[in-house]
């Protein structure tokens, strides 16, 4: 077991995204599903134990080692990321698009009220969001939906993870109201 959760261990610090147990289990033929997932529990116990630099996170249906959140100030000194912010406008159309998926163009649209060509296309190229098809409607538009990047950047295990609409509500009650006073 020491030797199996050592090897997962090395996967997920090289791998490039989250690894699923099915990926794990593809690349470790010998071990069982089972095994892996005691492996992945007992790796998460000693990093929360420890209390060190790491975690170990379920996100994008897989998990994935991450820096701890309390120390993201001196990673930032350090890789200074060169992280595109979203504009408000492209926070909306991804919010329409998580919560109400698959969603084609026009409901997009007729949510925000405005065109959001050049958001969608914008988030298509960071691959937040993906197309899925066309919907079987005259001028067979293109159907969008979220992708595992989107789950990934926002650190969500699923869409399940994605917050209700009434803790949404109960957010925005408890923050400060804005003041014109100076």
């Amino acid at each position: 077991m020491e030797d199996l959760k050592n090897i997962i261990e090395s996967l997920l610090f090289v791998a490039e995204g989250p690894l699923t147990i099915d990926r794990i289990h593809h690349i470790l033929q010998h071990a069982e599903r089972k095994k892996i997932r005691k492996a992945l529990n007992a790796l998460s116990e000693e990093y929360e134990a420890r209390k060190g630099g790491f975690t170990l996170h379920e996100v994008a249906w897989g998990y994935q080692i991450r820096t701890r959140l309390k120390y993201k100030e001196w990673i930032k000194r350090l890789i200074q990321p060169k992280t595109p912010r979203l504009s408000k406008a492209a926070i909306e159309t991804l919010a329409i698009i998580a919560y109400k998926q698959p969603i084609i163009r026009s409901d997009i649209e007729h949510v925000r009220g405005v065109d959001c060509g050049g958001i969608l296309r914008m988030l298509l190229e960071r691959k937040l969001i993906r197309v899925l098809g066309r919907k079987e409607i005259p001028g067979r538009p293109l159907i969008y939906a979220t992708t595992r990047q989107f789950l990934e950047v926002f650190a969500l295990k699923d869409l399940k993870d994605l917050p209700s609409p009434q803790e949404i509500e109960a957010l925005q009650k408890t923050q400060p109201e804005e003041s014109n006073e100076h």
